[in-house]
């Protein structure tokens, strides 16, 4: 998508190939996103450069402990498997690339002292605006997230590359690079941008967001069910993934699109060029539905292999040493922190952003409204809510809400009611938990450190999950939902009620 330094990139290709490293921090489950730049990899190593893939497992515990020191030799063995499955599933030689972690080289005495000496001239400001899209933010933000731009600025250098290769989300980590490596005396290195896929609720895939993404070991099943729900708007072209994911992997792969469909709909038809496809689905030629089984078609072939190599019994207990099952956590002994109810945490619970599309008084019921909502799947859902005395219409339309979404469907007063909109109260007052601007239908709402872990398919009434959940359920002094003093968050941030200090959640 971008080039920084592209004289400086001819320059050195009149002398010689050139050498680049691409590296990812060791944090959540690689997503299919990775196959961008893994298929730009196969470019490069076509082209003759010298390509060395860095497993960044100090960046990944210094991302506010996106992986547990404990965890992290584990993830990182993970993600060597799992990147080396990906290469051979689209014909990547591994025998040209070279494979470094970086506990291998930043330890050491000389690259301890050179991050010594940027925290010298680093500009707080400088290193929280450089990692502004890359490190996870929250409201106390960790020393560990100032030093992550530091660090991948001197892998070029300990490296020894002339350019470094990376979502166009790392941006400001690169002119953050160029701004400083000189300063120690290192050459400026070329950076080469690919562009991010979004994921299938609209906005960035992301590791920590369960719905926006499908992971490379998901099983077909999986696979159907998230590109089922995911976000594919008849003739909408903007921010839609799926149509995403065939332009930056799907064509570059195959250089080919095959759309399958029943010969009553025109059969199935072959796109040799992006731009048709989209321009046919931006005219309602191609159906959502069509474009998505196609895509999961396609996906599978180049899952499979994957998947097959992971069926081993030992890869099967390496993934899960390194990503523990959340819900499966022994309960802490008596006394210590977090001795929550084994089995009862935040992840069982599917809690989404939802946008209000419509409200209707209940046709048999005063005290209930019945609205539509939108949550990022293809049909809004039907929710009945008991707020008729408490917000009028006009303030609930087109609202953005908090929706409790794997709850079992069950009618109200004659209509079912398909999820359950999560308020703030306290005596006689309400109010709405508030994602931040920005939020897109669908985006997933998770406690704060249980981000990683499937939400059950329904919670079953008899066990009570959510109504064991919601006793600790508290908005606190600064107005942010939260359990157990865990804050609610969102990609974007925490999520709040403008008013109602101390009150409590249902």
């Amino acid at each position: 998508q971008e080039v920084l330094g592209e004289d400086k990139l001819m320059a050195i290709l009149k002398e010689r190939e050139l050498k680049i490293y691409w590296g990812t921090a060791t944090t959540g489950k690689p997503h299919v996103a990775y196959f961008v730049p893994m298929s730009k990899i196969a470019d490069f190593l076509k082209a003759g450069c010298e390509v060395t893939i860095l497993f960044a497992d100090l960046h990944a515990y210094l991302d506010n402990m996106k992986a547990p020191w404990e965890l992290l030799e584990l993830r990182t063995r993970y993600y060597e498997n799992v990147i080396k499955a990906v290469l051979e599933s689209i014909g990547v030689p591994l025998e040209k690339l070279k494979f470094v972690r970086g506990t291998d080289y930043q330890l050491s005495k000389e690259y301890t002292l050179d991050v010594y000496r940027l925290s010298s001239m680093v500009t707080q400001h400088d290193a929280k605006k450089a990692g502004a899209e890359v490190v996870k933010e929250v409201e106390h933000p960790l020393l560990s997230g100032l030093l992550y731009p530091s660090l991948q600025a001197l892998d070029e250098e300990y490296l020894k590359v002339d350019a470094q290769f990376g979502g166009v989300d790392q941006r400001k980590i690169f002119t953050f690079a160029e701004k400083y490596l000189p300063s120690l005396g290192y050459a400026k290195r070329v950076h080469l941008m690919n562009p991010m896929v979004p994921g299938l609720t609209g906005s960035k895939m992301s590791s920590s967001e369960e719905d926006s993404k499908i992971d490379l070991l998901d099983r077909k099943e999986d696979v159907k069910k998230k590109l089922k729900k995911a976000f594919c708007e008849p003739g909408n072209v903007e921010n839609n993934g799926v149509l995403s994911f065939i332009k930056h992997v799907l064509f570059p792969l195959k250089s080919e699109f095959v759309v399958l469909r029943e010969e009553k709909w025109g059969g199935n038809k072959t796109y040799t060029v992006y731009e048709a496809l989209e321009k046919d689905f931006a005219e309602q030629v191609v159906h959502p539905g069509d474009l998505k089984n196609s895509v999961e078609v396609a996906l599978n072939k180049l899952l499979d292999p994957i998947r097959e190599k992971f069926n081993s019994p030992e890869l099967k207990k390496l993934t899960n040493a390194a990503y523990p099952d959340p819900s499966k956590a022994k309960p802490a002994e008596k006394g210590t922190k977090n001795s929550e109810p084994e089995n009862v945490v935040p992840s069982r619970l599917d809690i989404r952003v939802g946008k209000v599309i419509s409200v209707e008084k209940h046709p048999d019921a005063d005290s209930l409204y019945v609205e539509k909502i939108d949550v990022g799947e293809p049909e809004p859902r039907t929710v009945v809510s008991g707020l008729v005395q408490f917000v009028p219409r006009e303030q609930l339309q087109d609202r953005l809400v908090v929706l409790l979404c794997n709850l079992k469907p069950q009618k109200m007063r004659g209509v079912e009611s398909q999820g359950m909109v999560l308020c703030a109260s306290r005596r006689l007052w309400l109010g709405f938990w508030a994602p931040r601007a920005g939020c897109c239908a669908g985006g997933r709402v998770y406690g704060e450190g249980y981000e990683v872990g499937q939400p059950d398919e329904e919670l079953k009434p008899k066990k009570k999950v959510f109504e064991k959940l919601q006793a600790d359920f508290r908005v606190s002094e600064d107005c942010v939902a939260q359990w157990k003093q865990r804050n609610f968050l969102t990609k974007l941030g925490r999520v709040s009620c403008k008013s109602l200090k101390g009150g409590s959640i249902s």
